[in-house]
């Protein structure tokens, strides 16, 4: 299978299917468009499929590989490929796609075309975030899947959504000026390459070391994002239609954790040891603060929102430990918090699909009306709070041991979230889900149907399947994490 070029397969499926979607034009179209979708979404997850059958797990470097010339001028190449670390997400991505299509089948009713192809065009550009092995390459698709998303939000979002999609914009595009910046030093530095690979052996002093993590922390901590950048998470969240939401939090925060693994910590590594205990300290906070801030919040959406920060802190908390176990427990991490919120969401959005309320006090009592939805909301709700046997506790585990190893207190406050999480978790469970029936609305709700079901259920299926058995994901990822951290143990001081 190496012989095909998979990962262009997998970025340009997507994308030219969204065209195919958008070119059936009005909602007189909509079933037509609603089918092409599908067909376009199962066919970049087939392609994806060989990418982890193929893959070969004692291999640390690249497969898979594309080089081509893109402007000579520039020395600016197509350059595709996935190691251990950005297979997983290709894979995630194009699964999560998939259902975002599905999920929207009956409830989207207006601009039906243009929605399926911008999560379409969206999953292909994020696919191709992934296995850029150009920095510029990555840069354009880092940028322009911000567009669909945009859209996304401030089209078929709630009443403040273009507030919402102008403050998501402007954060993330502050950011990136920075990381193009750090970019066109490279490329001097380099003698005009634009090669990450190359980059990653190029000797820096120690003070362009730091300017350089500075950059591309902050275009990177905007996007998982760490706090304090994380306000535009919840207004986004909040204002986003559920398949926005799902693919935000599945796999758009997942970029910029992405990016500290590609960028940061190879390029400047000098720089990522010695501001490593700033970065802990953003994250233990985000992990902490945020969980009291998730306690209070009476919107449904929101508080998944700050769940996800206090999920992603433990992302960043886990990479910068510089341990073999704390980066893998970070890279688990980020695919079962795919699952897990991206269940979440839809779970969410069946309900606000029927009541079309979003506030915890408007519900109680679900449990009476739609007793299978309950059962799987359960699920999910054990799964964000860490319960053992749901993947939310493998990556939770795993980066809180080494955290042991590196410092106990540390451990100590990365551990108390799980208690937080649990406590936000539940008692929003509690809340809507049991207790009399509160109101006429809940009364006369019907419980999930087939398609509703298939989706969770696939996602229920995932969860169980990574917290029983984590190992598929783990050793897939080993030897680039051993690698990485080999590479980020030596100076590039001369």
């Amino acid at each position: 299978m190496s012989d095909y070029p998979l990962l262009s397969l997998a970025i340009w499926i997507p994308i030219i299917a969204g065209f195919v979607v958008l070119a059936t034009g009005s909602d007189r179209n909509a079933p037509l468009a609603r089918i092409l979708a599908l067909a376009g979404a199962l066919a970049g997850l087939l392609v994806t499929i060989p990418l982890w059958t193929g893959f070969n797990i004692a291999e640390p470097g690249m497969q898979f590989v594309e080089l081509k010339a893109w402007i000579p001028h520039f020395n600016i190449n197509y350059h595709l490929g996935v190691d251990g670390i950005s297979m997983l997400f290709v894979v995630l991505n194009a699964f999560i796609t998939v259902l975002v299509v599905i999920a929207g089948w009956q409830v989207i009713g207006q601009k039906v075309a243009q929605y399926n192809a911008a999560f379409l065009i969206m999953s292909g550009l994020i696919n191709g975030i992934f296995t850029s092995l150009d920095g510029i390459l990555f840069y354009v698709f880092f940028e322009a899947s911000l567009i669909p998303l945009y859209l996304v939000i401030g089209v078929w979002g709630g009443p403040n959504r273009v507030y919402a999609a102008i403050k998501f914009f402007l954060f993330t595009l502050a950011g990136s000026l920075l990381f193009l910046l750090a970019q066109i030093y490279l490329y001097v530095q380099s003698g005009g390459s634009f090669s990450i690979q190359q980059w990653h052996q190029l000797p820096i002093p120690m003070e362009p070391q730091i300017w350089l993590f500075l950059a591309f922390l902050v275009a990177f901590a905007v996007k998982v994002p760490m706090w304090p950048v994380h306000t535009w998470l919840p207004d986004a969240h909040v204002e986003a239609p559920t398949g926005g939401s799902v693919v935000l939090a599945a796999i758009a925060l997942k970029l910029g954790a992405y990016g500290f693994l590609r960028f940061s910590m190879p390029i400047a590594p000098d720089a990522s040891h010695a501001l490593a205990g700033w970065i802990i300290a953003l994250s233990l906070i985000a992990v902490v603060y945020i969980g009291f801030v998730a306690l209070v919040q009476s919107d449904m959406k929101k508080l998944v929102a700050y769940s996800s920060i206090a999920h992603m802190g433990f992302v960043t908390l886990g990479f910068f430990m510089f341990s073999a176990l704390g980066i893998e427990g970070a890279l688990v991490q980020m695919i079962s918090h795919g699952f897990v919120s991206g269940a979440m969401f839809l779970c969410i959005g069946v309900m606000y699909d029927r009541v079309h309320s979003r506030q915890i006090a408007d519900y109680g009592g679900v449990v009476n009306t739609m007793p299978k939805f309950a059962a799987l909301f359960m699920l999910f709700s054990m799964a964000n709070a860490g319960l053992p046997a749901t993947s939310g506790f493998v990556g939770e585990f795993m980066v809180i041991l080494a955290a042991v190893e590196f410092n106990f207190w540390v451990a100590f406050a990365a551990a108390s979230t799980m208690i937080m999480g649990a406590a936000y978790t539940l008692w929003m469970y509690k809340r809507v889900v049991f207790g009399a029936v509160a109101n006429s609305h809940v009364a006369e709700l019907t419980d999930i149907n087939l398609r509703e079901f298939l989706i969770l259920g696939i996602l229920a299926i995932c969860v169980l399947w990574m917290g029983v058995y984590p190992q598929p994901f783990t050793e897939v990822m080993h030897a680039s994490v051993n690698e990485l951290l080999r590479h980020v143990a030596i100076s590039k001081i001369q």
